[in-house]
């Protein structure tokens, strides 16, 4: 199985330093080339309309349309997350980026707050084990509604922070961020699954 990372922008070190830590050789991926060879992929947290800008620069938009299409798995987190939701709410953070529409969500960038307002909190996914894990969230979207595609995966208290739709993920926190394997592991496992 070959990861990759989308590295135009963001948290792309620190997905590849751990998915070192669980497969072998994951790839930073920056043009189609690159893409074509992955069997799964992270989105990287970071900004999202400078991540969507280097998307169209590297010519990587109509080949990763095409590869979400077809089943590709992906991991998105935070940035990543926003650029995956069928629906992105206005929001103060500025003009907002045009998305993929695959993730059946609806998301508002930054509405935790500034980075600042950034924290920690516990966050419960399903399969990882009963362990809360160390959510770390920076200028996190916030989901504010998932649809009947999509099924929500990880919560912080009552709050929905991760949600999943077949191969794909999204999560408004930083699993990178966090010193803890858990959540890439039991992606990457659902990418062996369905190989």
């Amino acid at each position: 199985m070959k990861v990759g990372v989308l590295a135009v922008q963001g948290d792309v070190p620190e997905h590849l330093a751990v998915l070192r830590s669980v497969v072998r050789d994951p790839i930073a991926v920056r043009t189609p080339d690159d893409l074509a060879s992955v069997d799964a992929l992270c989105l990287p947290g970071g900004e999202s309309t400078a991540i969507a800008r280097g998307i169209e620069e590297a010519g990587l938009w109509a080949p990763l349309r095409q590869r979400i299409d077809d089943g590709l798995s992906v991991l998105a987190t935070c940035a990543g997350l926003i650029l995956l939701a069928r629906d992105v709410a206005p929001s103060t953070a500025g003009q907002d980026p045009p998305t993929f529409e695959a993730l059946d969500v609806r998301v508002r960038r930054n509405d935790y707050g500034t980075q600042r307002e950034s924290f920690e909190a516990p966050v419960v996914v399903d399969g990882i084990g009963s362990k809360p894990f160390p959510g770390v969230f920076i200028r996190s979207p916030r989901i504010l509604g998932v649809g009947p595609q999509a099924a929500p995966i990880a919560w912080r208290g009552d709050e929905v922070v991760g949600v999943r739709a077949g191969a794909l993920w999204g999560l408004t926190f930083h699993p990178e961020l966090a010193n803890d394997l858990r959540v890439h592991r039991k992606f990457l496992s659902t990418v062996v699954a369905r190989a």
